[in-house]
């Protein structure tokens, strides 16, 4: 029969406190194009989620370990794990999605991986996956208000393309600080903080309505520098170890690096991009061709 199979008892997953700041709700910055990349994105990741076995499970109440043990092995299968991106290999041991009996109890059985997986592949398909409702909502509200100008201002192709280059640099970067990890990297978090970066370069003083939390929630519109600025340092405190976050299990530091490197890729693009002062007006082709010209002094 060969050696007996491994086991793993499944580490418990503490409940997480939303912390914010503000609740960005809508953006008042209308765009020129009607932005089908960010909508697509939003329902291939909708629709993704729908299919995982993550959409069962919205909390550990009434979750069996073997509905646990099923979605640590798909997340296994599919995410990002640090310690396979940098040696550029699969893991050689996985858990199978079954649950078995080991020496500390029960727990999710480890074995050779049955299939094959391409750790460079994997970032792509974690952009795309999600643990749990919360995870996802919060995602898609903040795609959905900021993804559509910065896909107006970039193109269809290099904003995907954008998108995708924030999505690796914050995995990989992640990867680097902690190359022995083996706990799974899920979610579109570090691209879409690529793009609230790129925002806050070329849309600074956009206004936002937010929510505010101050006895109940209030309604205001404040600029974008502000709101995405105290997102970034929030993220960047829990990820320095400067606070204390009861959601331990959110990747802060891949955060903080997609936010960077959205920032550093749209600097080129606010450059060119003239600011209200520096518009001519009235326009130098002004007035349209087609228009009667004046016969005397006046028209």
């Amino acid at each position: 029969m060969g050696e007996p199979p491994l086991y793993r008892l499944v580490r418990e997953a503490g409940g997480g406190r939303l912390v914010v700041v503000v609740i960005p709700v809508h953006d008042v910055n209308p765009t020129r194009r009607t932005p089908w990349v960010t909508y697509a994105l939003i329902a291939v990741n909708v629709g993704v989620f729908l299919a995982t076995p993550a959409v069962g499970l919205s909390g550990l109440e009434g979750v069996s370990l073997a509905d646990l043990c099923e979605q640590e092995a798909f997340y296994h299968r599919y995410g990002a794990i640090p310690d396979e991106l940098i040696d550029n290999r699969p893991q050689p041991l996985v858990p199978t999605g079954e649950v078995g009996i080991g020496p500390g109890g029960p727990g999710c059985i480890v074995a050779p991986p049955s299939y094959e997986k391409s750790p460079v592949l994997s970032v792509l398909t974690a952009m795309f996956l999600h643990g749990g409702w919360l995870h996802l909502l919060g995602n898609m509200l903040f795609l959905w208000i900021f993804g559509n100008n910065v896909e107006d201002r970039l193109g269809k192709v290099r904003y995907i393309l954008f998108y995708l280059v924030c999505g690796y640099v914050a995995a990989y970067g992640f990867a680097l600080a902690y190359a022995s990890s083996t706990v799974p990297l899920i979610g579109a978090s570090g691209a879409i903080a690529g793009v609230l970066g790129a925002y806050i370069v070329l849309f600074p003083r956009a206004r936002v309505w937010s929510l505010v939390p101050f006895l109940f929630f209030i309604p205001v519109r404040l600029p974008a520098w502000l709101v995405l600025g105290m997102w970034f340092i929030l993220q960047w405190i829990y990820s320095a170890g400067y606070a204390v976050s009861e959601g331990g299990s959110v990747a802060y530091l891949a955060h903080v690096l997609g936010f960077v490197a959205g920032m550093v890729l749209a600097l080129p693009l606010r450059r060119r991009t003239p600011t209200v002062q520096q518009r001519q007006w009235p326009p130098s082709d002004w007035p349209p061709p087609e228009w009667p010209q004046p016969t005397g002094g006046r028209w």
